[in-house]
């Protein structure tokens, strides 16, 4: 059955996508071997090394075409995606957006607009309160989503507002369940991702316009990135940086708790770092990563043809390291598998970061352990999270 970490993880995968969680078993079990085939979902990639090599080969995969994000999101967001979503394009993009997402300014962005919520939900714990750090985490991003939107929210609007604001992001991310089979989306959910995307990207058009360049629209358009690039990479942030950053934290919280480890970190608070790498690592939100065969090529001693598609199970290759562990050191093989590689490595990596850091300075805060109250797994839901994770200090 596994230790009480490795219970609760499988049990929130089968709540979210008992698909998912069945795949995800089984190749960690080694049925698949590094590299299979699978009818209807194509070639499946379960180690590390081979991972990274798919990603980092852009002569022979790509992210437009059947089975790549890219050719998901065309559709939504139109035929410019083709342009800066891969190849001379895409690198052009990456150079001039360089330093939208520095460690620091990651930082002082997270301190910003997250550390109020997280201060709150730190002094409540202290009075003897139970605290929802799902909830919270969900608080978090809505109000990060807002302020790189540049949504016109007043900053002490209710927690209540922003939290919608995550739940239309949500709904968003779940226009694309069901897309491990085929990324060909119908017309019907075309036309709600448009709908919602426009609803969240109202008032980019004016906040670039006239944003500081402490904000990420400002630094786009100091950077020299169009209104249209711009509209385009908040809407990619908001889908990839929305149930992921908020399933990461709130995991993290239950792995340290679930292991014991919160006792190491509490006595050593060094070891942020390590629980921060080790959540992302063994939540690995995003547990599956699809790229098309844009030329035939050998991978792992298999011949992938053009056409074909590729799911690299970036969850079963992450956690073939073992399990949550503030000793671990870095592994080379898995690196930031959990944020992709390649050009395509998550530009928002050192939010997600400080994000996942600073819930985990918050819990820890008051120096004493927590425990768990109660928990509930979400369902049917695209990234594997929790619904509820209510935790008090022991």
């Amino acid at each position: 059955m596994g230790t009480a970490a490795e219970r609760h993880e499988a049990r929130l995968l089968r709540a979210s996508q008992p698909g998912l969680w069945a795949l995800l078993a089984v190749s960690r079990a080694g049925w698949f071997g590094p590299v299979r085939r699978a009818p209807r979902l194509g070639w499946l990639v379960t180690d590390a090394v081979l991972s990274r090599k798919v990603l980092n080969d852009h002569e022979h995969f790509t992210l437009l075409g059947e089975g790549g994000v890219g050719h998901l999101w065309q559709q939504v967001l139109g035929d410019y995606v083709l342009r800066i979503f891969d190849g001379p394009g895409h690198a052009d993009l990456r150079q001039r957006g360089r330093d939208l997402f520095t460690e620091a300014n990651s930082a002082a962005l997270v301190e910003r607009v997250a550390g109020p919520v997280v201060d709150a939900a730190t002094a409540r714990l202290a009075a003897g309160e139970a605290v929802d750090v799902a909830e919270t985490a969900r608080t978090v991003v809505g109000r990060m989503m807002a302020d790189l939107l540049g949504l016109r929210m007043p900053a002490q609007a209710p927690d209540e507002a922003f939290r919608e604001v995550f739940q239309t992001g949500e709904r968003l991310a779940a226009l694309a369940l069901g897309s491990a089979a085929s990324t060909e989306l119908a017309p019907r959910v075309v036309a709600e991702a448009k709908e919602i995307i426009a609803k969240l990207t109202r008032d980019v058009p004016e906040a670039f316009a006239t944003a500081p360049a402490t904000t990420l629209l400002g630094r786009c358009r100091e950077a020299g990135l169009s209104l249209e690039e711009t509209r385009g990479l908040a809407s990619l942030l908001l889908v990839a940086g929305t149930e992921t950053a908020a399933s990461a934290m709130a995991r993290t919280v239950a792995l340290l708790h679930d292991t014991g480890t919160q006792h190491a970190l509490l006595a050593d608070p060094s070891l942020s770092v390590a629980a921060v790498r080790e959540g992302l690592r063994v939540s690995t939100p995003a547990p599956m990563i699809g790229r098309h065969v844009s030329a035939d090529v050998e991978i792992g001693g298999r011949r992938l043809r053009a056409g074909e598609r590729v799911l690299l199970l970036t969850h079963t290759a992450n956690n073939t390291g073992g399990p949550f562990d503030l000793t671990r050191p870095y592994d080379p093989a898995t690196r930031q598998l959990w944020f992709g590689g390649g050009r395509h490595l998550c530009l928002g990596a050192p939010v997600a970061r400080a994000e996942v850091g600073r819930l985990l300075a918050g819990v820890t805060a008051a120096g004493r352990p927590f425990r768990v109250v109660e928990r509930r797994y979400a369902r049917k839901v695209l990234i594997p999270s929790y619904a509820s994770l209510r935790i008090a200090l022991t």
